[in-house]
């Protein structure tokens, strides 16, 4: 069969019915699919339908497309059976690289030519897991989500050296038909964008603690109730293009440009070049797409007092008192 249009997918293969292939699994029923999952796991049905009927509430108030339905997910029992059904497969084995290799390979070999096949994986690189393909590698592509996949909406799609631009671009827009913000990535990074920024402050968190600078309660409430709330409207590149003015991230590289140096964080940073001056700032404009820096701030106060607002009516419904 043909690969079909992005935007025109209705039937999702699915290996892995844990966590994160559960949770896609969701996704794509919310989506109006039909999904068929296959583990050979023990009593992995049982679970999936345990976690089906237990989220489907949370699905239900995201809003369901035209056709969604639990009774859309089927199970079969092998992976020949699943992959002579469906249009694209999204792999969510657990992260051990030797397993993802035999898996890939076998896939290779038994999935019709036309068939995307997408891992989750949260830090191999396709190269890495694909180094037995033989077959058509160009149709591996990693597509990471954020966990949970049916509520995050963010997934980060890259391609390994043997991938084609063709599939990560159809994957990309695949991701974005099914109402997910998409992160292309132009080469492979372990851990991808999102783990990485994680590890970061995962990293400079344990620093604080191991050297009784601050308290973990301190860590969460200095993102909570700091950058977090910002983030969640700008991310962190277009918050800092704010934070230089009206001269936006050119202004704060020229003025903060000696703090790099200064022993802010126990990470080194990286040299501060006029070409990663000017692809920072490209890239601020690009986000900004035209809005002014009085009209970004204008939307970022707005959305953070609808943010507070809303934290604030959730917390007092719950009686949570931090």
């Amino acid at each position: 069969m043909a690969r079909p249009n992005p935007s025109e997918v209705k039937k999702v293969g699915v290996i892995g019915t844990g966590v994160i292939g559960g949770a896609w699994a969701l996704h794509y029923l919310r989506m109006g699919m039909e999904v068929v999952a296959y583990d050979p796991g023990p009593n992995s049905a049982e679970k999936l339908l345990a976690m089906v009927e237990h989220v489907w509430p949370t699905i239900e108030k995201l809003g369901l497309r035209e056709g969604a339905s639990k009774q859309n997910l089927r199970f079969v029992d092998s992976l020949e059976d699943m992959v002579s059904c469906v249009e694209v497969i999204q792999e969510s084995t657990p992260e051990r690289l030797d397993a993802k290799q035999t898996l890939f390979a076998e896939l290779d070999r038994i999935t019709p030519p036309d068939v995307v096949i997408i891992s989750s994986t949260s830090g191999f690189p396709m190269t890495e897991m694909a180094v037995d393909l033989k077959e058509q590698p160009d149709r591996f592509v990693v597509g990471h989500p954020f966990n949970p996949p049916y509520l995050m909406p963010f997934c980060e799609v890259c391609g390994g050296e043997r991938t084609s631009q063709d599939v990560v671009d159809w994957t990309a827009a695949f991701y974005e038909a099914i109402e997910k913000q998409v992160a292309k990535m132009d080469k492979e990074l372990p851990g991808f964008i999102g783990n990485r920024l994680q590890e970061a402050l995962w990293r400079e968190a344990l620093h604080m603690v191991k050297n009784k600078e601050c308290s973990v309660e301190d860590i969460d409430k200095a993102i909570a109730y700091g950058p977090g709330l910002r983030w969640a409207i700008m991310g962190h590149c277009l918050t800092y293009h704010l934070g230089g003015g009206q001269g936006g991230m050119a202004h704060l590289l020229d003025h903060f440009e000696e703090s790099l140096e200064a022993p802010w964080t126990r990470l080194k940073a990286p040299k501060l070049t006029q070409e990663l001056k000017d692809d920072m700032v490209a890239g601020c404009l690009t986000q900004a797409n035209g809005a002014s820096i009085n009209e970004l701030i204008q939307e970022r106060d707005d959305c953070l007092i609808r943010i507070m607002q809303t934290l604030d009516e959730y917390r007092q419904e719950k009686g949570i008192r931090r």
